[in-house]
């Protein structure tokens, strides 16, 4: 994937408005506060468009499924079953939690769920007894899952996100995940709203798209592969106690522009001891948009990321990192960059506890074997 050097917030505006210029259903769900933010308007205004000139078109009565041709891609010899969704009807199902609870517990075998463009409105749960499901979509402009729930709405911040994951070697592909609770107002309590969380062991996203703002991406626990993939939030929008790695993946803040006091961070990662075997490595990717944000916050004790070859913009607060004015953390937090480039990876106002790491320091975060990927990763080839 070739990424820009520069980023901005309004392409996440266009997918969502891509998205549901496929489907009217997501807009009798959502509330009045919802429908009248800049992205759900653009939404409307791209539906209304498309309704008009397909009114235009339709000379005769035709079904919507009547040209209807799955694009199912080469499945590889551990897929046993593929299962189709559409929402407009013209597949074995026309909701994805639907077709997951269709699938036989502990299958030994790989399911794939085929998932049509579209936008997905409803609250996805893979749960453990339901391991190796792969989501194929038609692309992360075009394929969707969407919620609207948040902290005080569900039980809590870890029970917000729109898809959550508790099975093993869950694949997703080609497909977003969305929270499109209202974004946060300084000091709001209780209005972090997680995409997607991931609490399964071997997980793996190849071109996915997460959008949300406070607490996007709940990389919980278990080792994770990120692969060209856009990530989009403003404070804390990737955390967790996983232990993953991030490669040619786009970091979009959308903290508030223009303000030059610090209103985000990229990560918030867990480690609570130095036994716990997890952190967080981003190599190749893209750090961008608006606000002026950490690269990370120490939100447990021995909190460890790294970020290796990545473009950083001006949106880098000089310190870089925090430990959320806790010194104790000092000590034991590992926070390090290496070979970055950009504006906002200069390193000569770090905090001193940041670690400018040599060839040999950087060498276990910047391949697949920092995640075991030889025990379990598949490739990608669709």
């Amino acid at each position: 994937m070739n990424i820009p050097k520069s980023i901005y917030f309004p392409l996440s505006i266009a997918i969502v408005a891509i998205l549901a210029s496929i489907s009217f259903k997501i807009f009798d769900r959502l509330t009045l506060e919802e429908l009248s933010s800049p992205i759900i308007s653009r939404i409307i205004h791209s539906n209304i468009q498309r309704g008009h000139h397909r009114h235009h078109r339709d000379d005769k009565k035709q079904s919507i499924c009547d040209n209807f041709s799955p694009n199912f891609p080469t499945i590889d010899p551990t897929t046993t079953s593929i299962l189709c969704v559409d929402h407009n009807g013209c597949c074995n199902f026309t909701a994805v939690q639907a077709a997951v609870d269709s699938v036989g517990n502990f299958s030994a075998t790989r399911t794939l769920i085929w998932i049509n463009s579209g936008i997905y409105f409803e609250k996805v749960i893979i749960p453990k007894n339901k391991p190796n499901i792969t989501f194929q979509g038609q692309g992360y402009t075009s394929t969707a899952i969407v919620y609207n729930d948040n902290a005080n709405s569900s039980r809590g911040t870890f029970y917000s996100g729109s898809v959550q994951v508790f099975s093993t070697n869950f694949i997703a592909k080609n497909i977003s995940f969305m929270n499109v609770a209202p974004i946060p107002g300084p000091g709001a309590v209780g209005a972090q709203a997680v995409a997607i969380r991931i609490g399964g062991d071997q997980a793996a996203f190849w071109g996915c798209g997460f959008f949300g703002a406070q607490d996007t991406l709940h990389d919980d626990r278990g080792r994770h592969y990120f692969k060209e993939c856009y990530i989009q939030g403003s404070i804390d929008f990737v955390f967790g106690n996983g232990k993953s790695l991030y490669e040619n993946c786009q970091l979009i803040s959308m903290a508030s522009p223009g303000s030059r006091s610090i209103n985000g961070a990229v990560t918030a990662h867990g480690r609570g001891s130095k036994e716990e075997d997890s952190g967080f490595a981003f190599v190749n990717c893209n750090v961008g948009g608006s606000g002026r944000i950490w690269l990370g916050r120490a939100w447990r004790p021995f909190s460890t990321v790294v970020f290796a070859n990545t473009f950083m913009t001006d949106i880098i607060s000089p310190d870089g990192w925090s430990d959320l004015n806790d010194p104790s953390r000092d000590q034991t937090i590992f926070y390090g960059e290496y070979n970055c480039s950009g504006a906002g990876s200069n390193m000569s106002q770090r905090a001193p506890y940041v670690q400018k790491l040599n060839d040999t320091q950087a060498l276990p975060f910047l391949s697949s074997s920092f995640i075991d990927a030889d025990q379990w990763l598949q490739s990608f080839s669709n």
